[in-house]
């Protein structure tokens, strides 16, 4: 049985990201996109082995990324070229006398599903040559100068994506009879194969809209909310319960609502769990004092704390007119000044245990709205403060994250709104196993959205 060698082509340089680093090393959700591109191929059993195509000044790099991340199936650091088709060729040339299926993946397209993987890997059992390609939802027009000379009909139309999937022997002519040609031009492999060997048909496997390219400045907001909406959605192994077993976990605010959930679902997970709050112990997360003595509590009972999640909040909904100062004053202290002083005080213990820390914001922090100006306000500084935070400690391995769910049946929410149909909002239950996934993640710096199906709500 031919084994199966992804090729991710790293060679690239970047110039159209205007960064000063290749685009490959972007950071997004707490890794390099191309780690992100590794790990999907290192997950996959059906990939025997992995080859990354460097810029031949990068390849002391990609060396210490795969040392860091401990990869097993990276077994080549190969040196690419100046042109596309070279990064190729440096896989075909080392393959090419083994009997092998070469599978070609851009490094700056993280986001590839283990689904399109798959289908990819299984039409090379009955197909030699494979692309993967997504339905063009635009009208495509062809010019000459500034004039229409052609509109093709949409319906017959792809976007073309990687993997792109090959017999080594097909593809390896392909690129031997393309070089023979004078006016030889492609930055596509599958375009190589179509033209210099027309009697292999190049099989097309649905590809995703997820499986962007990071190309120019705009795609890094687009990539990372993909990253957000990926991990928003359940798992087989949705309350993280293999991973989680046996960790230290510190809820705060975990009497009522999420937190309650959050601390009885880490508990069944077999973490051992310590919540506070004001109404359960008297911790008020708005006094620095407070969070530290329960987080020094916390240590000295077990030596050391692994998870700190802060789930509480205040919500005064009313005009900012009309609301006494001490009011105001209170909602700050917890909202805001709350994180800040958990973060603070969990640094220590999680920089120690290369922990998980987890914050809450609302989804009305995208936009400030009419009696929620201190509500609103407080949770968009919370987003501020965890990308900021999860930047300047993503050197001690300390993960930071905040949760976005939309309207969700608690007690705050029935205090201020009455009684809403169920139907309308999620429950503590959904937004708490979003808190343990997350838990279990390694991304960092993210927005975590949790949505009710083909809802986008906001409080």
């Amino acid at each position: 049985m031919k084994r199966n060698i992804a090729v991710v082509l790293a060679g690239g340089v970047g110039k159209r990201l205007g960064l000063s680093t290749p685009k490959q090393f972007f950071k997004v959700a707490g890794k390099m996109v191309v780690e992100h591109t590794i790990d999907v191929f290192e997950r996959n059993p059906r990939i025997d082995e992995i080859a990354v195509v460097s810029n031949p000044y990068f390849v002391s790099e990609f060396e210490n990324i795969v040392l860091r991340n401990g990869w097993k199936k990276v077994k080549r650091i190969l040196k690419g070229g100046r042109e596309r088709y070279d990064s190729s060729l440096a896989a075909i040339r080392a393959y090419a006398d083994e009997d092998v299926n070469l599978v070609f993946h851009d490094a700056v397209r993280p986001l590839l599903s283990q689904r399109v993987l798959d289908d990819v890997l299984s039409a090379l059992a009955c197909h030699r040559a494979i692309d993967v390609a997504v339905p063009s939802a635009d009208t495509i027009i062809e010019v000459e100068g500034d004039f229409i000379s052609d509109i093709p009909d949409r319906s017959r139309l792809r976007r073309g994506q990687t993997p792109q999937a090959f017999d080594v022997k097909v593809i390896d002519e392909a690129y031997r009879r393309a070089l023979s040609d004078p006016a030889f031009r492609t930055t596509d492999d599958c375009g190589v194969v179509r033209r210099y060997m027309p009697e292999v048909p190049v099989y097309v496997v649905r590809g995703e809209e997820s499986n962007m390219k990071l190309t120019y400045k705009e795609d890094t907001y687009m990539l990372d909310k993909f990253f957000q909406l990926r991990n928003s959605e359940p798992s087989d192994s949705a309350s993280g319960s293999e991973t989680l077993a046996g960790k230290v976990a510190v809820v705060f605010g975990g009497s009522y609502g999420i937190g309650a959930e959050t601390v009885r679902m880490l508990r069944e997970a077999k973490a051992s769990v310590h919540s506070f709050s004001r109404s359960e112990n008297g911790v008020d997360v708005g006094r620095r004092a407070d969070v530290e003595a329960a987080l020094r509590q916390v240590a000295d009972l077990e030596g050391r704390i692994d998870c700190v999640v802060n789930t509480a909040g205040l919500l005064n909904r009313e005009p900012l007119a009309a609301m006494d100062y001490a009011t105001i004053e209170e909602a700050v202290r917890t909202n805001y000044m709350g994180t800040v002083n958990v973060a603070i005080e969990a640094y220590p213990y999680l920089r120690h245990s290369r922990g998980r820390l987890v914050f809450f914001t609302s989804s009305s922090y995208t936009r400030g709205r009419a009696f929620y100006s201190i509500y609103s306000s407080t949770k968009a500084a919370i987003v501020n403060f965890v990308q900021a935070i999860a930047q300047e400690w993503d050197g001690d391995g300390i993960r930071v994250n905040c949760i976005n769910p939309e309207r969700t049946k608690t007690p705050m929410r029935v205090k201020n709104f009455g009684k809403e149909p169920d139907d309308t909002l999620l429950s503590p239950e959904q937004v708490a196993e979003a808190t343990l996934r997350t838990l279990t993640s390694d991304y960092t710096g993210q927005v975590i959205d949790v949505r009710r199906k083909g809802t986008d709500d906001e409080e």
